[in-house]
């Protein structure tokens, strides 16, 4: 089954480490009827574990090579296979009138923009469990005023309440990536709790805010809000953008006209 080679442009670094598997799977908590999809199947090292748990399983897979081994050794009746790339898939559409369990080795080269298009759904999600690269999680549960800290531990600790379950060594892979990797588990926050007035004017301001992120804030984020503003809101105009909470960047936002 390991015949395959991983492509390079599809980021694949196949899971091979049974006991690996048998943790990420444990930390699931299966249910039979639990509505899971799973991201980058690859060869099925957790689609045969997931089965055994579940009555039925969708994956996304983009490699066609893949796709059609899977359709070979699966019944169809248990397992629906999307063939696309995860960035264009609508996550909505899958869950139906249910929420979705989210589970997937993420591919490394587009971890960033993949979790961005993902924490879209997290209204019709219940939990993702997902394995990245190590300095990938370390970002998403970083901080205020530590290196890591950046835009993706705000936009993402905006929607979810994220966890650091695990370290995986390379050697658990094949190939073996470069790097230390990483499981993680995000559930969405309740509603309530996402309190921006206006989400897309928030997105805009974090964006900004870590576009420079060396620069003082009167300076990476003039044309949103000049100096004597930030210290009228007692945010400091020389601070930097990790030095402000996903509090301060969510009542900048709703201060801001």
């Amino acid at each position: 089954m390991h015949d395959h080679p991983a492509r390079k442009r599809f980021g694949q670094h196949f899971l091979i480490d049974p006991s690996i598997i048998e943790r990420i799977v444990a930390c699931l908590g299966l249910q039979a009827n639990d509505q899971v999809v799973e991201i980058g199947p690859g060869l099925g090292a957790l689609t045969a574990p997931l089965l055994r748990h579940l009555d039925r399983l969708q994956v996304v897979e983009i490699d066609r090579d893949l796709v059609d081994r899977l359709r070979r050794k699966y019944p169809t009746e248990r397992l629906t296979i999307h063939a696309a790339d995860a960035l264009t898939v609508d996550f909505g559409a899958l869950a139906g009138d249910g929420k979705l369990r989210l589970i997937g080795n993420l591919p490394y080269n587009i971890s960033t923009p993949l979790l961005f298009h993902l924490a879209r759904f997290a209204d019709v999600v219940s939990d993702m469990h997902f394995m990245l690269q190590k300095e990938v999680v370390d970002r998403m549960i970083a901080a205020p005023a530590s290196h890591a800290y950046g835009r993706l531990s705000v936009m993402l600790q905006y929607r979810f309440v994220i966890d650091g379950l695990f370290d995986v060594p390379p050697t658990a892979f094949k190939p073996p990536p470069k790097v230390l990797s990483a499981i993680v588990r995000l559930r969405p926050r309740p509603a309530a709790e996402c309190s921006a007035t206006d989400e897309q004017r928030f997105s805009t301001l974090v964006a900004a805010a870590f576009a420079q992120r060396r620069k003082m804030l009167r300076n990476s984020l003039h044309g949103l809000v000049d100096a004597a503003q930030l210290g009228e809101w007692a945010i400091a105009p020389t601070a930097r953008a990790e030095e402000l909470s996903l509090a301060d960047y969510i009542r900048l936002a709703n201060l801001l006209k």
